[in-house]
């Protein structure tokens, strides 16, 4: 293999995992539950590489000689949420959970956060994204003060209205908050939320932008790049990585515009590793329990999927996955721990019954072997 493609669904969980009783996610299965909700998914390109072997979804018939390999992934890290499930596959496993704040930031956070930006700040609660701008919007417009909020994710956000708190403003004041957590504090994430409309009719812009912890080991990105190999990366793994290891950074706006610069990017003539997360999944449907939003994506995306098989090259290996789930019939609205569909197809690569597969750093385990890293991700290859 010369090239690898690497499809992140972000949020496109396939079954609870063992230990999600810890996580209050039993009965958790994002694409099973979302196509019971809505009387079976249409989704032919991943049917004929082989998703209903994996799990049986409503719409999605189970494939007697599937295009690609199948097969499904457990996470051997603690939590659920992007950055783990992505430095996971990239072969860094968590040995502690991120840390996660049920009741708000502590003041020692806030009062030095405050006092670094040199203003107050609002909410500093658990809250959705869409409700919190509607509860406080407003006042953030009449104070100019931001809008800082947490989920049941490791994450710091914080929201602003574009008019009020320029972006560039906002995105200093996330630098300023990256670089305070750190240690015990070291959240995941800290999240841009900017947004824009008038009270009772705010919306969320896609200048999302994310400021993630470095990994504490080398990446499989990283030593791809220190053998002299391309590693492009398009949407928010650019964030996701803190931009190590990384080549080349295109930012895409939602999933088609992801997959678009996918398709171009596979249509040069390079070699290396393309990587993809499509954030719409999670961001727009998971998150806002919009059931039938997050179907219609899922058929939209596999349309595109298939215009992108057809132009991949002989030496050319595709990987679909996932980082966690984000099951939208489930309660609540945050993340939900589940496994990580994985299909593996290639136009020389034979296919077969990947099971249940005991990490996900087996994904850069098979990056590893492909491009004869020699490096021990702790994982196993798919091609093995």
């Amino acid at each position: 293999m010369n090239r690898a493609i690497l499809i992140v669904l972000d949020s496109v969980g396939i079954g609870a995992l063992p230990d999600a009783d810890q996580y209050n996610d039993e009965g958790a299965n994002t694409l099973a539950n979302i196509a019971k909700e809505v009387g079976g998914l249409n989704v032919p390109t991943l049917e004929k590489l082989g998703l209903g072997n994996i799990h049986p979804i409503q719409g999605v018939k189970e494939q007697k000689h599937p295009l690609a390999s199948y097969g499904k992934m457990d996470e051997k890290s603690p939590g659920k949420d992007t950055t783990t499930g992505h430095w996971e596959m990239a072969g860094v496993v968590l040995k502690h959970p991120f840390p996660v704040y049920p009741d708000g930031f502590p003041q020692e956070i806030i009062g030095e956060f405050e006092e670094k930006i040199g203003t107050k700040t609002l909410g500093n609660k658990v809250a959705s994204g869409t409700k919190i701008i509607e509860e406080l919007g407003a006042e953030h417009q009449k104070t100019g003060y931001p809008i800082v909020y947490t989920s049941a994710d490791s994450v710091f956000q914080i929201a602003a209205h574009e008019e009020v708190i320029p972006l560039e403003k906002l995105y200093d004041m996330c630098a300023i908050a990256r670089k305070m957590l750190q240690g015990k504090h070291g959240v995941g994430r800290v999240i841009a939320r900017p947004f824009i409309g008038k009270n009772g009719e705010f919306q969320r812009t896609a200048n999302r932008k994310d400021y993630s912890l470095v990994p504490p080991e080398e990446t499989v990105l990283q030593t791809l790049q220190s053998h002299g190999k391309e590693v492009i990366g398009i949407g928010k793994i650019n964030d996701i990585y803190a931009g190590l290891g990384i080549t080349k950074s295109y930012k895409s706006k939602s999933n088609s515009e992801g997959l678009e610069i996918t398709l171009d990017k596979i249509k040069e003539n390079n070699s290396g590793l393309i990587m993809l997360n499509l954030v719409d999944f999670d961001m727009l449907y998971g998150h806002r329990n919009d059931v039938k939003g997050y179907a219609k994506a899922l058929e939209e995306a596999d349309g595109m999927i298939n215009d992108l098989i057809a132009y991949l090259k002989e030496d050319d290996l595709l990987i679909l996955t996932a980082d966690h789930g984000c099951d939208p019939t489930h309660q609540g609205t945050d993340h939900t721990r589940e496994y990580a569909p994985l299909l593996v197809y290639g136009k020389n690569h034979v296919p077969k019954d990947l099971g249940v597969r005991e990490g996900f750093t087996d994904v850069a385990q098979t990056l590893s072997e492909i491009f004869s890293l020699e490096k021990d991700f702790s994982g196993n290859s798919i091609l093995d």
